[in-house]
């Protein structure tokens, strides 16, 4: 591959509720966990924090090192799936009107090589369903990854 490859992918979708009740849905543990982190998260995804997120359907923890956060605008960090290199995530919101929001993911970071750009696949097809589950949560109150797994 050229070595001015950058492999990066950005997944996105409108959600009808406001950014702020978006925002928190990825911010806060426990509702991060409600659709997402069906084996629980240790912590908020506040700044500078690393914390430890599970999944019922697959085996170990995974840590999440947060970059950056801005209130309503911007949740940033580095997490790996196990045996991948680290990858840079970034969820960005934005408002559209009082009761929709646009949330966008961008995963950034995988090497110029076959494997990881295998691993981009699996990281876009799963930050997809996220966005799926996080909207099916947030508007409908109903936990879609159990449909998944």
């Amino acid at each position: 591959m050229p070595s001015n490859l950058e492999l990066r992918f950005q997944v996105q979708a409108k959600i009808r509720k406001s950014v702020s009740e978006v925002f928190e849905a990825v911010h806060d543990s426990a509702k991060l966990s409600a659709y997402f982190t069906n084996g629980g998260s240790s912590g908020s995804m506040d700044r500078g924090k690393s914390i430890i997120w599970k999944f019922a359907e697959f085996p170990g923890n995974f840590p999440v090192n947060i970059t950056d956060v801005i209130q309503n605008r911007t949740i940033a960090f580095e997490w790996s799936l196990p045996g991948t290199s680290p990858v840079s995530v970034e969820f960005s919101f934005e408002p559209l009107d009082d009761h929709s929001t646009l949330v966008k993911i961008s995963c950034s970071g995988f090497k110029e090589n076959q494997q990881s750009l295998d691993e981009s696949y699996s990281h876009c097809s799963g930050w997809m369903q996220m966005l799926c589950s996080l909207k099916m949560y947030v508007e409908d109150g109903r936990n879609l990854r159990e449909f998944f797994f």
